[in-house]
């Protein structure tokens, strides 16, 4: 087998191991615009669909979490500043690319309605806290809705 082909095989391993799924994170506005925020890791609906109903519930929660910025990782504690490359994983605090890594221009962001279904997005699943205060998912890909597992809810 060529070195080639060898480090191909390695690199589609590799992804496969730790490939992100990738979501929006967003809160209705009344003008109908929706301002949200970027997730990397465990967007699907079993991990970030439930932690956010169950800890991002109520409308200061929800603006709360935006005014973190995008996110590594939702928890489901918004916690403090912490190391982001050397954080404790036991205390489920949300990663936050500005507060906890320093990055610049990490601030959520105001789109219309259909600038947040865009399918260029390069994310799995977007999340929407309407205006009935509840929690809807959309496959990004095909914007279908998905349920929120009430089972581990």
């Amino acid at each position: 087998m060529s070195k080639f082909l060898c480090i191909f095989i390695l690199s589609l391993t590799l992804n496969i191991i730790f490939m992100a799924t990738r979501s929006l994170i967003g809160k209705q506005n009344t003008d109908g615009t929706i301002t949200n925020i970027y997730c990397h890791w465990d967007g699907y609906p079993d991990h970030n669909g439930v932690v956010l109903q169950e800890y991002y519930n109520s409308p200061a929660k929800v603006d709360e979490l935006l005014t973190l910025g995008n996110l590594s990782f939702l928890g489901s504690v918004i916690g403090g500043k912490q190391d982001f490359d050397n954080r404790n994983r036991e205390n489920d605090w949300c990663l936050a690319y500005g507060r906890d890594r320093g990055e610049k221009n990490q601030e959520a962001s105001t789109v219309t309605r259909e600038e947040f279904f865009n399918k260029d997005s390069g994310v799995d699943y977007l999340y929407i806290y309407n205006n009935e205060f509840e929690w809807e998912c959309y496959d990004a890909w095909s914007s279908t809705p998905v349920n929120i597992s009430a089972e581990t809810a």
